[in-house]
């Protein structure tokens, strides 16, 4: 069992819940409220894959996010994602104003299955809500051989989360990237982050825990450094990463998903490319090429106060191996759930 590594001090204790017991506890909430069987399943995997992966901010605290979006109506609860054929004849996939999380699913096999055709393929995602740690697609496509690109996001009418470098108001969303590449014969290499300095389910999450964030992440409604939480849902923003290149990172996702994919429905719009990696060398060279890259950064002495040089991708699959499917999750987030669950429960007996 392993605690992940939260951007925010925890006060309060954690529960350990078996991946089994909380996927029938989050898969029936979203039956509940009126999902298919199959997108119930998909949406709790996820979410439980992504908690034990260490990445809380994606992981099951997103069922009460969830849960609000569909009683609020910003979901639409009994809808699949469709593959559809744009004018010009792009590919997309529409997503319906349901969860994005089954469309990202859907957008990638296709993504997958037309660069192994044609060597690279772009596919657009529209019409969706939130769409789940990004980096757990990107790492299944590299697995199977592909180099994915994912870029989007958008919407800043309704979700207006970052700063600009410089700004003193919230303008755009998080606007993330994620970046897969086939590892060789290690595993893959994926670079998922948002353009912020912290992804806005870290502030979620730190809300519902009654945590505080570290400094330099927050400001708060008059644009002064902030640690709370609630100052960010009363006005304030997210500072972009890396200050202006975040910024510029999380700019361009804007025009990608408003200005080059037509305007934002739900949440936002999303463009992936997929290329075939053995479209540009054969597997045996690249493997070979990519394996000595990686025992180079591996092999990198440690600067002061590390362990170790990482691979990206690489702490997320080890904290996942070190598990062993049991999620450790704030006590009060999951009470919260356990307590809709029951709630939900009772109001299909009565």
């Amino acid at each position: 069992m392993k605690n992940p590594s939260a951007t925010f001090q925890l006060d309060s204790d954690r529960v350990e819940v078996s991946s089994d017991d909380a996927f029938a506890k989050i898969s029936a909430i979203f039956r509940l409220l009126g999902c298919q069987e199959e997108i119930a399943n998909s949406v709790s995997n996820h979410l439980i894959d992504s908690s034990l992966s260490g990445v809380e901010s994606h992981g099951v605290m997103r069922a009460l996010q969830y849960v609000k979006q569909f009683q609020s109506g910003f979901f639409n609860p009994d809808v699949t994602p469709q593959i559809v054929t744009c004018d010009n004849g792009w590919e997309a996939v529409d997503g319906g104003g349901g969860i994005g999380i089954p469309a990202m699913e859907l957008a990638y096999e296709r993504g997958m299955l037309q660069a192994r055709k044609q060597g690279v393929s772009v596919v657009a995602v529209r019409n969706v809500g939130h769409t789940g740690r990004l980096g757990a697609y990107a790492d299944d496509a590299a697995e199977k051989g592909f180099m994915t690109i994912c870029i989007g996001g958008g919407n800043r009418k309704i979700w207006r989360q970052v700063a600009p470098y410089g700004g003193a108001k919230a303008l755009f969303p998080s606007n993330p990237w994620a970046i897969g590449m086939p590892g060789g014969n290690d595993d893959p290499v994926v670079v998922d982050f948002a353009t912020s300095r912290v992804a806005g389910g870290w502030v979620y999450a730190a809300r519902l825990a009654g945590a505080q964030l570290p400094e330099g992440y927050l400001i708060d409604s008059n644009g002064n450094p902030t640690t709370d939480p609630e100052d960010y849902f009363n006005g304030g923003a997210i500072l972009p990463a890396g200050e202006h290149k975040g910024y510029g990172l999380g700019l361009l996702a804007e025009i990608v998903a408003d200005a080059l994919l037509g305007e934002p429905k739900t949440e936002g719009n999303w463009l992936i490319i997929t290329l075939d990696t053995e479209a540009m060398q054969s597997s045996s060279a690249y493997s070979k090429a990519v394996d000595a890259i990686l025992a180079e950064v591996r092999e990198c002495p440690p600067a002061p106060g590390f362990e170790r040089v990482e691979v990206p991708g690489q702490r997320s699959r080890n904290h996942k191996r070190l598990c062993n499917g049991v999620v450790a999750i704030p006590e009060h987030t999951w009470r919260q759930i356990c307590d809709i669950y029951t709630e939900l429960s009772e109001g299909l007996d009565r």
